[in-house]
């Protein structure tokens, strides 16, 4: 196998939203240093965002919100199992993301002052920013980062991060194009590779048209725990709401603040709020179970204007394909309601509360390794989330390579992940990795998807356990792609672990649907008010325990004293 290196001060993995902030930022905090993106794909179309957004869910805009009732709104969802100071500073800084990005030239809804138009979407505050026309988010996004001047390396897939003790010394992966083993060099190391959205079956059977961008496979949560990062929440999964066979976004969040609102067959609403959390699913769980499913999006009351507005938004950005998926089934907003459904359980920090744990500073529990993005735990991120702890983490990182010399790779840890990597090509006829990766996602939708049951899930964890004996050594690649898909199967399988031993553990249900257990129905905060942490130990295997909820930074009457003025 051949092999090429880089040498670098800081290393970016992942260049979607979060990573291309982080590159930005570490550039201008110190031009002086080297920075480095790593990227699996290309960076101009590459992450959750490639095709855009419709827009920011959590901008805390000066004079619509305030960052106080927004770290309580965030608090509140997530069953007050949140780090607030982490929550706070996103907040506080969040609004000159946005108007950096405003600069850049990102499209932003606008009143005929000039002025930026906000809607409600959530229970209390008011924070969502669209985005009418940003297709092109992404392009402009690595615009900046190659006007940064910062190393671009396209098409190589991150695999494994180097460690020397408690500290992070760069990162191993593969060239997808050419099957060279690439090393790379660092002093900090930036992690973004987004959410572990490959986890359980889509309803439509698709294997890549999941919710999350199919290309976010959980490389970032198996990289930080193999290098001994501590993980959190990861008993919280994500589900949303979906179009019925289509798997995309329903966007009752982005049609409500038109009108749009989640309906049963006769039209009736049946939700109070169509704010994506645990609460909703479990909303649309127990309607399912009392006779009204399946539910809908329901805009045909709208007028011709408000229909042609909401269409604009949802099929230019982010999905495009929604509109082509539309028109072959003969399906028009003016006419019928759109069909729903919930969606594969997934991990992400943005849409729920499951990733790495990370400080107010995007550290790890690694020396000289941040995450930001979706793999990083700051609960319901989103988008905007992503970018300011991308910026936070790029700054920081910066810092820590300035007053830290590089350290050299352990010649053990390269052999170990050549030696993986080797046994795969070295198997061209062993079993495909879409065979393989069909089955332990069906392995996780049917034992570990809510309501969850212990019976079911320890069985389900034998059956993981199982897979990754004998399965996965069977996985075999015939090419450098198929490599490359074959190593995400290994990710995968980490993520599905994962899941199920924090599942287990966490002996109560929290955060709605989201971790709702059948034999521990009742919220627990006299002995489960704590945050469980996943971590590998140093004889291998996967440890669990738990730690404090970090002290609140705010009370509710701060809050309550901070009203909105619009």
């Amino acid at each position: 196998m051949e092999t090429r290196t880089y040498e670098t001060d800081v290393l970016i993995i992942g260049g979607g939203s979060a990573g291309t902030i982080a590159a930005i930022k570490a550039k201008r905090a110190n031009p002086d240093l080297d920075v480095l993106v790593l990227d699996k794909a290309d960076i101009r179309r590459s992450g959750a965002i490639a095709m855009g957004m419709d827009g920011l869910n959590n901008a805390v805009i000066p004079g619509y919100a305030t960052p106080e009732e927004y770290v309580w709104e965030i608090t509140d969802s997530n069953d007050g199992i949140v780090d607030q100071e982490a929550i706070y500073r996103q907040a506080k800084e969040c609004y000159e993301i946005v108007k950096e990005l405003d600069e850049w030239g990102v499209d932003f809804e606008k009143d005929d002052a000039g002025e930026f138009v906000v809607h409600r979407v959530h229970m209390k505050g008011r924070y969502v920013l669209p985005m009418p026309k940003a297709s092109d988010l992404k392009k402009i996004l690595s615009r900046e980062v190659k006007k940064a001047k910062c190393q671009i390396v396209n098409r190589v897939m991150a695999t494994r991060l180097l460690t020397s003790g408690n500290r992070v010394t760069g990162a191993m992966g593969v060239d997808v194009m050419t099957g060279e083993f690439v090393i790379v060099k660092a002093k900090a190391v930036v992690v973004t590779a987004g959410a572990a959205g490959r986890q359980g079956l889509t309803n439509s059977g698709y294997l890549y048209g999941t919710y999350e961008n199919p290309t976010n496979s959980g490389e970032g949560y198996a990289m930080a725990y193999h290098a001994g990062a501590e993980l959190t929440g990861i008993e919280c999964f994500q589900i949303n709401p979906t179009m019925k066979d289509y798997d995309g976004p329903a966007c009752a969040y982005v049609a409500g603040p038109y009108g749009g609102y989640t309906a049963n067959a006769k039209g009736e609403r049946v939700t109070m709020n169509d704010y994506w959390s645990g609460a909703l699913i479990m909303r649309m769980w127990n309607l399912a179970n009392q006779g009204q499913a399946p539910l809908f999006l329901k805009m045909n009351h709208l007028d011709e204007d408000t229909i042609a507005k909401i269409e604009s938004i949802l099929h230019k950005n982010e999905r495009p394909s929604r509109d082509r998926f539309h028109a072959g089934r003969g399906h028009n907003y003016r006419e019928r309601m759109v069909e729903l459904n919930i969606s594969e359980p997934g991990l992400c920090s943005g849409h729920s509360a499951s990733g790495v744990l990370i400080n107010h500073e995007a550290e790890t529990s690694v020396e000289g390794l941040y995450a930001a993005g979706d793999m990083a735990c700051v609960p319901h991120q989103y988008l905007l989330g992503a970018m300011t702890f991308g910026k936070i983490a790029g700054t920081n990182a910066a810092k820590f390579a300035v007053f830290h010399k590089g350290l050299e790779p352990d010649p053990a840890q390269i052999e170990a992940e050549k030696e993986r990597i080797s046994r795969i090509m070295a198997n061209p006829d062993g079993i495909p990795h879409h065979q393989a990766e069909h089955k332990i996602r069906r392995t996780v939708s049917e034992y570990l998807m809510p309501p969850k049951i212990s019976d079911k899930m320890e069985l389900g964890l034998e059956r993981i356990e199982h897979f990754r004996k004998v399965d996965l050594a069977m996985v075999g690649a015939r090419d450098p792609h198929e490599l490359g898909r074959a190593l995400e199967v290994h990710s995968i399988v980490d993520c599905a672990e994962m899941m199920a031993k924090a599942s287990l553990f966490r002996k109560e249900s929290r955060w709605g649907f989201y971790h709702f257990r059948l034999d521990y129905p009742e919220l627990d905060n006299a002995n489960w008010y704590k945050r469980v942490i996943v971590k590998k130990g140093n004889d291998q295997t996967m440890n669990l325990f738990t730690r404090e909820v970090p002290k609140f930074v705010l009370t509710r009457e701060e809050s309550k004293n901070e009203q909105p003025i619009a």
